[in-house]
């Protein structure tokens, strides 16, 4: 996930003294103390640059993050209000590169340089503090996003409903989720992820915060949090009622919020009454998540839903063991023998002398 990479962000003191820590060190190993201060106000410049850039980069370009990811990102913090503290960062970051140069320059002309150094660092460490409230909240922003569910690319349940309906006590009993469960309701605050192995695979289970019976404008931020985690990552929606109506709602309210999610998503879903233990739910599947009953039939039906696993073909690869066979070349495959016989330059026999005359013997004396 993108948002588990971005780095703290400190604030605009521990900023400033870093850099000035690092600008010391480069004003140490000048012997020149006229060079020396010019090169310490080059130095904080500098350094709160790089530091401000580096803050920049460790936040995703949130136009090319997942759906689901931008819009949690949205409703949890709003992405035009991070745009502008990264926009801010991104202008101090310019500014105070420019200045540390042009009063870098100043220092080399100055007839005391230490003045101009005091002044640089007083305009350097205004424009960082000017930004102050936006690396708070920057800071804010990483500490919660990093901290965001993984969801991966499986098949994903997402289990919906009114608040303490069952919902968390159902993923607690069929998946490696934990989440809390009490006797109130909104007990659940984000989006709780959890997995369950089959054979083959393994499938999610998303948990989500309740949801209210009532207009979009009107529905807290957690409630925004289910809406986007339905309609961006669910293969099916599991809607689980009340019927005994412990939740603290009516039967027909909760139907009608059935009915409302029916028409904002596009893939299957699944009606269960929960409590059978207290009242039995007629028309639908029920189970109790408090005994158990029912709970192994409603994954069941979860699993009809489940397409079948795409089978991977598996490389072939070549025993070690067996012999290498070379193949011919091409050329070599293609040619005729006699055609290349013919192809050979013929050699020109020299006619030697006889070993005696080499020798410096007549032949005819011997």
């Amino acid at each position: 996930m993108e948002f588990e990479k971005m780095p703290t962000v400190p604030t605009a003191d521990e900023i400033l003294d870093r850099s000035f820590r690092r600008a010391a060190k480069k004003m140490k190993e000048k012997t020149n103390k006229e060079r020396a201060n010019e090169e310490f106000v080059r130095a904080v410049g500098a350094a709160v640059h790089d530091r401000l850039v580096y803050i920049i980069r460790g936040f995703p370009e949130f136009d090319d993050l997942p759906p689901f990811y931008r819009e949690l990102a949205d409703i949890l913090y709003g992405i035009e209000r991070i745009k502008m503290s990264l926009g801010a960062v991104g202008w101090a970051a310019k500014h105070t590169k420019m200045v540390g140069n042009q009063l870098a320059v100043q220092s080399r002309k100055a007839a005391d340089t230490l003045i101009v150094r005091k002044r640089a660092v007083a305009r350097l460490a205004s424009m960082v503090h000017q930004i102050d409230k936006d690396l708070h909240f920057l800071n804010e922003v990483r500490n919660v996003l990093r901290h965001l569910p993984h969801v991966e690319d499986a098949f994903t349940i997402v289990i919906a409903g009114y608040p303490n309906v069952g919902k968390s006590s159902f993923i607690r009993r069929v998946s490696s989720a934990a989440p809390e469960v009490a006797a109130y309701p909104f007990t659940t605050k984000g989006v709780i992820v959890g997995h369950r192995d089959l054979p083959r695979e393994r499938i999610q289970f998303v948990d989500t915060p309740g949801i209210l019976d009532r207009p979009a404008e009107e529905r807290n931020q957690i409630e925004r949090q289910a809406l986007s985690a339905m309609m961006n990552v669910a293969d099916l929606v599991l809607f689980i009622l009340d019927p005994s109506e412990h939740c603290g709602y009516p039967m027909n309210v909760q139907i009608h919020l059935r009915d409302e999610v029916a028409g904002m998503v596009d893939v299957p879903m699944i009606v269960v009454a929960n409590k059978s233990d207290l009242v039995t739910g007629e028309g639908y599947m029920t189970m109790s998540t408090q005994t158990g009953e029912g709970v192994d039939a409603v994954l069941a039906e979860i699993l009809v839903h489940k397409p079948e696993p795409v089978e991977k073909k598996k490389r072939t690869v070549a025993d070690i063991r067996s012999p290498i066979i070379h193949e011919p070349e091409e050329s070599a495959m293609d040619e005729d023998p006699e055609t290349e016989k013919a192809k050979k330059p013929k050699r020109k026999r020299l006619h030697r002398k006889p070993r005696t005359d080499r020798a410096g013997i007549n032949p005819e004396t011997v």
